[in-house]
């Protein structure tokens, strides 16, 4: 089961890259490079680009939901990294921008890194592992901290958020999704026959509370950087927040794990990383930007 896991999340890695970029540049002309306003919102509802795009994460969460609920976490989560190399080519291609040295090897790094994680994580976590109710509740408070702290953030910092902290934002949100996501399945698919009646109520408000701050992030990111540059964020963050939760609260890994194997898992974690901050820093897109408001 865990290898059609990990083929419905490289399908849904597929729709999520092609997703975001329509997403991305629809948001982009629409609000110009500026914050992303509750109006400028509403008219994107009706942009045929960016309800396409929508469609298209769509099929890719429902392609992910079906690869949480049949591997872990730590397997399923780093695989969406490959939407990162598809985002990228396709964004390049229609702004007409020529990837720099930099921007390849951050991008290599962020794949490699994510790659190296999944290949070690498949052997060193368990099949299946059941939810307790503390586990789920200690994982509801996690996501209300969450969103009490970037929700504030957004309110008092909108207009000097920049893209990063944006992303940063976008990440740990859905991270957390993906884990609520992981237990609401493992609920549905429960022998019992009682299907959403073994969910509880504050999880389903917890997930429905991180998705709605998380989309907002991710459209605002949109606004004030390129979608490659989202996507790296949300491929690389995302897991880390997923696979910390199912490790420390969900207990997914085995308990035979040796020290080295664990050690790589982490340097290969930090590769990624460090790959999306070279990202941030050195995208062409990114650097055009810096440059229009040098000469504003």
């Amino acid at each position: 089961m865990v290898w059609l896991a990990i083929g419905c999340a490289l399908l849904g890695a597929v729709f999520l890259a092609f997703g975001a970029q329509r997403q991305g540049s629809a948001v982009r002309a629409s609000s110009g490079g500026l914050a992303l306003t509750s109006n400028g919102f509403l008219r994107l509802l009706r942009n045929p680009r960016w309800v396409f795009g929508l469609l298209l994460l769509g099929f890719g969460m429902a392609l992910n939901i079906v690869a949480l609920a049949t591997a872990s976490l730590t397997v399923v989560q780093p695989i969406g990294a490959i939407a990162l190399v598809i985002t990228t080519v396709v964004n390049s291609r229609e702004m007409g921008l020529r990837l720099n040295r930099i921007t390849v090897v951050a991008i290599t790094a962020c794949v490699a890194g994510s790659a190296i994680f999944v290949v070690m994580a498949v052997n060193v976590t368990r099949s299946s592992t059941s939810v307790s109710g503390p586990e789920e509740l200690t994982t509801v408070l996690l996501v209300g901290c969450a969103v009490g702290l970037f929700g504030s953030l957004a309110l008092l910092f909108r207009r000097r958020m920049g893209a990063f902290a944006y992303i940063l934002g976008a990440g740990v949100l859905f991270g957390f999704v993906a884990v609520l996501t992981k237990i609401i399945a493992t609920h549905l698919l429960d022998p019992n026959g009682r299907f959403l009646l073994n969910v509880p109520i504050y999880s389903v408000i917890a997930i429905a509370a991180a998705a709605a701050l998380g989309s907002w992030f991710v459209q605002s990111a949109y606004s004030s950087g390129p979608p490659d540059l989202v996507i790296a964020g949300l491929t690389v963050i995302d897991p880390i927040v997923g696979i910390a939760v199912g490790i420390a609260v969900l207990g997914e890994l085995r308990p035979d794990v040796q020290p080295v194997t664990a050690v790589a898992m982490g340097v290969a974690a930090m590769v990624a990383i460090v790959g999306v901050v070279a990202l941030s820093r050195h995208h062409p897109d990114v650097l055009q930007r810096q440059n229009e408001r040098r000469r504003q």
